[in-house]
């Protein structure tokens, strides 16, 4: 194993983000200014005692985890509260060494005020190419269909979705709890997406196991899933995840602050990776668990012995499953090339 003082810098390796919710990338000093400025109170939990302290493995745990969420979502009031966050997370994106942000978003949680579902996308785009200028990184947006809600609800959004596909959005989603909506209830809206050039990008094996995971390939032809970490308790799974090359958005700390596992140590990135699953890691929300993009991929060195070879591969496969153009793809891969080339220096 390497050691850090011979490592070569993360935030200098060339990667891409794919699992970054709209809202949880918020900075958390953001959060709170904008609570002040809109005379919003927030809980202790969001303020004092930040990061909280979660666990949504049973129904009381989630709620809470949505209860947070929802407080936090609540201080975006402004199109220039909206512009602000997306430049920020692209700040964020440049610091950590991404040049491809595909951050997801479900624009009726947001329709109420800004006139409308299209409204709503469309300024979410517009501030998403106001954040490319500002900072260089590319943005695809994620529309994410909610599965706590009616699929009819989700098919409205594939249809929109479908419409600005090529202006921006790149992918369809499909979250929040798995245990209150199966991945076979939204095949006719990923349907839709999928016609329309989308990616279908559902999140899976998270809170339920391989079942759900089954689901989203069997069902949704996932392209990619959204955590996806469970299919380790499936051998013949993970056997069929590698072999068809689908992505895994893996993201190690949201894991271990919603109790999916206990400890770090737990997670089963070096199982998957050592089997061959495409991985793509991620942060989910770095606003409720603190750590962003780079320390992921430190966690995969330091606590999971990737030297830096495997980290390199781990950028690739990030590339590799995105929603990027092609274009892109090359130079960043090229670069991942480079970086590697490059003599180790300090960590």
């Amino acid at each position: 194993m390497e050691t850090p003082i011979s490592a070569r810098r993360l935030d200098r390796l060339p990667k891409a983000h794919l699992h970054l919710h709209f809202t949880g990338s918020m900075r958390h000093s953001t959060m709170v200014e904008l609570a002040g400025e809109h005379g919003i109170h927030l809980p202790q939990a969001l303020v004092t005692e930040w990061p909280p302290r979660l666990r949504a493995t049973d129904e009381r745990g989630w709620f809470r985890f949505q209860r947070l969420y929802d407080i936090a979502r609540s201080v975006l009031r402004r199109p220039e509260d909206m512009y602000r966050l997306l430049r920020e997370a692209a700040e964020d994106e440049r610091d950590a060494g991404s040049s491809w942000l595909e951050i997801q978003v479900d624009p009726s949680g947001y329709a109420a005020l800004f006139d409308g579902l299209t409204a709503t996308l469309e300024l979410i785009l517009d501030a998403a190419r106001a954040a490319e200028r500002d900072t260089g990184v590319a943005i695809g947006l994620m529309v994410a269909a909610n599965r706590t809600r009616h699929p009819l609800d989700a098919r409205a959004l594939a249809r929109l979705a479908k419409q600005y596909a090529g202006r921006g959005v790149v992918s369809f989603g499909l979250n929040n709890d798995e245990r209150r909506g199966r991945a076979r209830e939204f095949e006719a809206a990923f349907r839709i997406a999928r016609r329309g050039g989308l990616l279908s990008t559902p999140h899976g094996g998270e809170l339920q196991g391989p079942t759900s995971i089954r689901e989203c390939l069997d069902e949704l032809n996932a392209d990619r899933v959204g955590h996806g970490v469970r299919a380790v308790e499936d051998p013949h799974l993970v056997e069929r995840i590698a072999t068809q090359g689908v992505t895994l958005e893996i993201c190690p700390t949201s894991n271990i602050g919603l109790g999916v596992y206990n400890e770090m140590e737990h997670l089963p990135l070096r199982r998957l990776f050592d089997a061959g699953v495409p991985i793509a890691l991620g942060t989910d929300d770095p606003l409720l668990f603190g750590p962003r993009l780079e320390e992921q991929y430190r966690i995969a060195r330091e606590v999971f012995g990737f030297g830096d070879s495997e980290l390199a591969e781990l950028a690739r496969m990030s590339i590799r499953g995105s929603g990027a153009p092609d274009s892109l793809k090359k130079d960043l891969l090229s670069g991942v090339d480079a970086w590697l080339a490059t003599e180790p220096s300090a960590a």
